[in-house]
């Protein structure tokens, strides 16, 4: 990792799949108790989604496709129980501050992997250790910012030394795309390990195990007895994950009874139309996604490495198009109210949110003014029409990115202010072209890996960020990393206030929708409330029917 990569985290999304056999999709019955549940663990569910895998291994990616995996797969030292955002011990039996820098984690005793091997404090120290060595592009070590050693004290006593004292967001990191937690005698302890050896060594050790792997495709999990921690036994013996290409395929094995539960990602036309129909459940639970549009500092129109390079014409034409976004249209039009108007970079519903960008922008009460946008540009003394390549990618955000952006072009390009070249681009080849400076504005959206307001600015806007923008703000950057250790709650909510301020001013990025949570199931699918909450983590355990 460079000199910086303590100030840094990232995300991406999107080795190697495991051929296998066809995987039993059919949905079985279960044996039930009085209240629905399967109290002995029995019978299989069958889930279907859109989202895509990256990667098995937790170092080589940082995605919520492969996240769904692992919150399935690995054992945590913390997590967030059923119903609550708040951490507590997981696989641990304690973890507190001992020291100012020193946070200590007590195993509970006994522990194993699938595959038989100890699950021990070997094994937490191999992994964070191996998570800050590969530091892999696609993965999540910049979340382990503040970590500067793991000691492994005795097999069940692990010690984490952090740099700075006080660090409100460690145990949240804990539970977070960081924190899950390998088999040292299973994964490398210096490349990524690929998906078909994970899954031969059974090295898993948290509510379920893998059986069967078809990457992109089918996986299928069972349960495993040696689970210990805080969420308790699956529901369910045997879940089968469907993966699929297309949303309407999705929809019409969910709506035929296929499937028994459809997860991300569903266009909002279609549940709007499953709404009606009796056959299934539509489940809404709290949302902290969110959409934004990125700019690339480098390569943008008058970016600092293009031939008419120019700061000031450069942030005109980001101002610009916060002036033109029609969040509300985009809301109702393309999304139905699935996803709701975002004028800040915290979104509604976490402490500390605002509405910074409401007020600079736009009409100043949340709706585009053309008139505005142009006159911010003729003064700064930009050419209209502002030539614009905007990047999305319909495959990994939904069928309804295509409506989302044709209808942002159009609002970009009222009364001749853009002209925007916009395409979408299979999501492999986006992930690799985003971070290569290929896009100069581009599409992304954002699933928390921890519900705290600090996974909405240090990911993004610390000078070195996941985003790979070249956005370099040395207040914001200072102001990120003190809220981050401030143990006075009025004091770090203030902070985030004044954070969203700048960045607002800046515009690295342009939010523009909050989403909520949906899943679709069958009648007598039990429990997706309780997994619905705001851990955002969907858990298959909580699941029966």
């Amino acid at each position: 990792m460079s000199s910086l990569a303590g100030n840094r985290r990232r995300l991406v999304a999107t080795t190697a799949g495991l051929a296998v056999g066809a995987l039993v999709l059919t949905a079985c019955s279960s044996n039930k108790d009085d209240d629905g549940a399967s109290g002995d663990g029995g019978g299989t569910l069958t889930i279907g989604t859109t989202d895509k895998v990256t990667s098995l291994d937790p170092a080589g990616s940082y995605d919520n496709g492969s996240f769904a995996v692992m919150n399935q797969v690995y054992p945590f030292l913390l997590n967030t129980p059923y119903g609550s955002p708040d951490v507590e011990p997981d696989i641990a039996e304690s973890a507190e501050f001992t020291g100012p820098t020193e946070y200590t984690v007590k195993l509970k005793a006994g522990l194993k992997w699938a595959n038989g091997h100890d699950l021990t404090s070997s094994d937490v120290k191999f992994t964070f250790d191996r998570q800050v060595k590969i530091a892999d592009e696609n993965g999540p070590s910049s979340l382990l910012y503040n970590l500067e050693s793991t000691e492994a004290v005795d097999p069940t006593t692990v010690v984490f030394h952090l740099k700075s004292k006080d660090d409100q967001i460690f145990p949240q990191i804990l539970s977070s795309p960081a924190g899950p937690i390998v088999d040292e005698e299973s994964f490398s302890p210096d490349a990524l390990t690929p998906d078909a050896d994970i899954v031969k060594a059974n090295a898993f050790a948290g509510q379920y195990e893998i059986t069967d792997y078809d990457l992109n495709n089918l996986v299928a999990y069972k349960a495993f007895d040696g689970y210990k921690g805080i969420l308790g036994a699956a529901k369910t013996a045997e879940v089968n994950v469907k993966y699929y290409a297309e949303a309407s395929n999705l929809k019409l094995d969910i709506q035929q009874g296929n499937i028994d539960v459809a997860f991300r990602s569903l266009a909002a036309t279609d549940i709007d139309d499953l709404r009606k129909d009796d056959k299934v459940t539509v489940v809404d639970g709290p949302g902290g996604e969110i959409r934004y549009i990125t700019f690339n500092f480098d390569t943008q129109p008058y970016g600092a490495k293009t031939p008419e390079a120019d700061p000031a014409k450069a942030l005109a034409v980001r101002q610009a198009v916060a002036d033109l976004i029609d969040r509300k249209a985009l809301s109702e039009q393309v999304y139905k109210g699935t996803y709701t108007p975002l004028y800040s970079y915290v979104p509604d519903g976490l402490t500390g949110a605002t509405e910074s960008l409401k007020g600079l922008y736009g009409d100043g009460q949340g709706g585009p003014d053309a008139a505005k946008a142009k006159k911010t540009l003729e003064d700064a003394g930009v050419t209209l029409p502002v030539q614009l390549k905007l990047q999305y990618s319909s495959e990994h955000y939904g069928p309804s990115s295509a409506d989302e952006y044709g209808q942002i072009k159009d609002q970009l390009q009222a009364d001749g202010i853009f002209a925007v070249d916009s395409k979408s681009t299979e999501w492999g080849q986006y992930s690799d072209d985003r971070v290569a400076d290929v896009y100069p504005a581009y599409q992304l959206g954002w699933f928390p890996d921890y519900s705290d307001a600090d996974n909405y600015l240090t990911p993004f806007f610390l000078t070195e960020n996941f985003l790979s923008n070249h956005y370099d703000n040395k207040q914001v950057n200072d102001l990120i990393l003190q809220q981050a250790t401030t143990a006075d709650a009025d004091a770090r909510t203030k902070l985030i206030e004044q954070i969203q301020d700048l960045v607002a001013k800046d515009l690295s990025t342009v939010p523009y929708l909050q989403g909520a949570q949906v899943a679709v199931v069958g009648k007598d699918v039990k429990g997706t409330e309780d997994t619905l909450d705001a851990s955002f983590k969907f858990r298959y355990a909580a699941l029966s029917k």
